[in-house]
C-alpha cells in the first residue's frame, strides 16, 4: 500500500462468519466512511456444523472440503460489508479448525490451538507492518465464549501487537468485543415468553459464557445504517447460519437495533471522549490524531482530548 488511508481498523477472528456475527456492523460501518478495514481470519472453520443438507458430504469426517467452501462464503460476506482487504492468517489453510475445547480435533498437527505463538504472530505482524492500524479489534483472553480458536487468535492479536509496538508501528488501541450485561438482560426478558427463546434455561447474565458489565464497556458503534449489510453477510454464510437462526429471530424483533449496534471493551490504549452515563465512545479513532503520513483529504479532525491513562499490551496480560 502506497498511500495510507487517514483511519485503519484491523480485526482478528477466529473463523469465517465471525466477523459478521460479532463485528459485522462495525465493519460496514467503517467501510461506508472510507476508513481502511483490514480482516484477518485465522482459520478456514472446517470443524463447523453444515446446515445445508445438500453440502453434508463437505463435513470434516466426509470429503473434509467444507473449509474450501467456506471461503467462497467469506468473500461474499465481506463483499456485502463493503471490505475489500481480506487475508487468511499465514495464508489459507495455514491453520486448522480446532473444534470446540476438549475435542481430539484440539490435538491436530495444524489445529490453531497447536500453533506456536511467536510465529503465528509472526504472520501477523507482517499485516500490521503493511497496513498501519491504528485500531485493532479482536477477543478477550477468554475469546468472548470460550472457543479454543478465539483464546488463540486472542493470544495471537495480542502478542502480535506487542511485537508491532516494539518496532515503532504498533495500534494506538485495542479492542475486544463484549456485549453488555442490560443488553443481555433486556434480551432475556423479551423473550421469556417466546417459543422460541434464545435464551432458555438462562436465569440471569452471569449464568452466560460472556457479558460485561456497563460500565466495563468503553464503546458503542451504531452501524444501524449497516444492518441489511450485516444481515446479509451472515447469510453468505449459509452452512453455518440456518435460515431460522434464532439470530434472525431477534433482528425480527429489534431489527437494526440488534443487527446495526455492537459494543467492545478497550484493552489497550486512551480512552478518548464519550457520552451516556458510562461515557460510551461512539467511535473506535476517538481521541486519536490524523495520521500525518495518510491522504490529508482523508484525515478526520480529534474530538475532544484523552481522558484516560493509556495500557500497554503487556499490562493487558500478553504472555
Amino acid at each position: 500500500m502506497t498511500t495510507l488511508a487517514a483511519r485503519r481498523l484491523l480485526l482478528v477472528h477466529a473463523h469465517p462468519d465471525d466477523e459478521s456475527i460479532g463485528t459485522g456492523a462495525t465493519m460496514a460501518y467503517y467501510a461506508a466512511s472510507g476508513a481502511q478495514v483490514t480482516l484477518v481470519t485465522c482459520t478456514l472453520g472446517e470443524e463447523g456444523e453444515i446446515h445445508v443438507p445438500a453440502l453434508a458430504g463437505l463435513a470434516a469426517a466426509e470429503a473434509d472440503q467444507l473449509g474450501g467452501y467456506r471461503i467462497a462464503e467469506l468473500a461474499a460476506a465481506c463483499a456485502a460489508l463493503g471490505v475489500t482487504d481480506h487475508r487468511f492468517l499465514g495464508g489459507a489453510g495455514r491453520y486448522r479448525d480446532s473444534g470446540m475445547m476438549g475435542l481430539p480435533t484440539n490435538d491436530q498437527p495444524r489445529a490453531f490451538w497447536q500453533a506456536d505463538l511467536d510465529t503465528a504472530a509472526g504472520y501477523l505482524v507482517e499485516v500490521m507492518r503493511e497496513v498501519r492500524p491504528q485500531v485493532l479489534v479482536t477477543y478477550d483472553p477468554n475469546g468472548f465464549y470460550g472457543h479454543p480458536d478465539h483464546i488463540q487468535a486472542h493470544r495471537v492479536a495480542m502478542r502480535a501487537a506487542e511485537l508491532a509496538t516494539a518496532e515503532g508501528f504498533g495500534p494506538d488501541k485495542i479492542y475486544w468485543t463484549a456485549m453488555p450485561k442490560s443488553v443481555l438482560e433486556a434480551g432475556m426478558t423479551a423473550f421469556a415468553e417466546s417459543a422460541d427463546n434464545p435464551f432458555a434455561g438462562i436465569e440471569q447474565p452471569e449464568d452466560l459464557p460472556f457479558g460485561s458489565p456497563d460500565d466495563q464497556i468503553v464503546a458503542r458503534i451504531d452501524g444501524t445504517d449497516q444492518h441489511a449489510a450485516k444481515e446479509a453477510a451472515m447469510r453468505a454464510h449459509a452452512t453455518q447460519i440456518p435460515d431460522n437462526s434464532w439470530l434472525y429471530s431477534i433482528a425480527g424483533n429489534f431489527g437494526s437495533e440488534f443487527m446495526g449496534v455492537e459494543y467492545y471493551t478497550l484493552a489497550v490504549g486512551t480512552k478518548g471522549p464519550g457520552a451516556g452515563p458510562y461515557g460510551w465512545e461512539d467511535d473506535l479513532f476517538a481521541g486519536l490524531t490524523p495520521d500525518p503520513a495518510a491522504d490529508p483529504a482523508e484525515s478526520v479532525a480529534v474530538v475532544g482530548a484523552p481522558s484516560t491513562v493509556p495500557v500497554t499490551p503487556a499490562e493487558a496480560g500478553v504472555r
